[in-house]
């Protein structure tokens, strides 16, 4: 039945041309990427009609940006002094964020993901709940703990624990969701508690995947902390926007230069833990 089956399939959709070679052509078209893709193209002319962009006037400031970029390559040493204690606090901010967002989403995780305590209901709520926290995007969540707390690094650290757990928990939530179904079955046959199925099953099964995903978030939080230091959260990013708003392109782009350098370093290190750790 199969082969009959493909050797109508293949006949249908091979054939051959008049030079004598083999066209192939699929039978079976997924209808509906063409008309995603139309979509996407029309919504971004919707965007540029309504946005009415000045296309000559960007034309014409195109140099001015080789020309600032040149200015920021063109390093100043002289205040380093500021630029340094200025990285140490992003970095602190971001690995602070980082390590209660990790227990926090490990923890929500276990109920977020529908294999593990298996009430639907539980799952449904802390997904929407995390949902929600999520959409809203980091600087606001720190503009809002700024209010409450005064500015500092404190907000920073809250404002992205908020944002940071929400995307934990739903990664770790699919991660635990990704562990075959039998192995939990078997565990559970045996008597043993849903608590310590995870514990000792679902956790040590997802710790690669964990630490890609604890080593792609310290990245982005580092990242982000670039940013939300030039509204009063603290970091680098107040020294970046304070020199560019000044004209001192050498101290900001030596600041910046060391983000991307302390960003790859992130990036290399975890690579090299995930590959031990696998």
């Amino acid at each position: 039945m199969i082969s009959q089956t493909s050797s109508a399939d293949i006949q249908q959709i091979i054939r051959r041309t008049r030079s004598g070679k083999i066209a192939v052509s699929c039978k079976y078209k997924n209808k509906f990427i063409p008309r995603f893709l139309i979509g996407i193209v029309f919504l971004c002319l919707l965007s540029l009609i309504y946005l009415d962009i000045n296309w000559i006037k960007l034309a014409l400031r195109l140099p001015d940006i080789g020309g600032i970029f040149w200015e920021l390559a063109h390093f100043n040493f002289a205040n380093f002094d500021l630029i340094l204690p200025a990285i140490l606090e992003t970095i602190s901010i971001a690995v602070l964020s980082l390590l209660y967002s990790l227990l926090l989403g490990i923890f929500f995780g276990m109920f977020a993901a529908r294999n593990i305590f298996r009430i639907i209901w539980l799952s449904v709520f802390t997904q929407a709940f995390f949902t929600f926290l999520r959409a809203v995007p980091t600087p606001i969540w720190v503009l809002l703990m700024l209010v409450c707390l005064g500015m500092g690094p404190e907000a920073g650290v809250a404002g992205l624990c908020v944002h940071t757990t929400a995307f934990f928990t739903k990664s770790f939530a699919q991660t635990f969701e990704s562990i075959p179904e039998e192995t939990l079955e078997a565990l559970a046959v045996t008597g043993t508690s849903r608590l310590n199925i995870f514990t000792n099953a679902v956790l040590p099964a997802a710790f690669s995947q964990i630490v890609a995903w604890t080593g792609m978030r310290l990245e982005i939080n580092f990242s982000e902390c670039a940013i939300l230091g030039m509204i009063g959260a603290g970091g680098v990013g107040f020294v970046i926007s304070r020199n560019m708003q000044n004209y001192d392109y050498g101290t900001a782009g030596l600041a910046i230069f060391l983000v991307f350098l302390i960003a790859y370093s992130i990036e290399r290190l975890f690579v090299f833990v995930k590959q031990k750790s696998a």
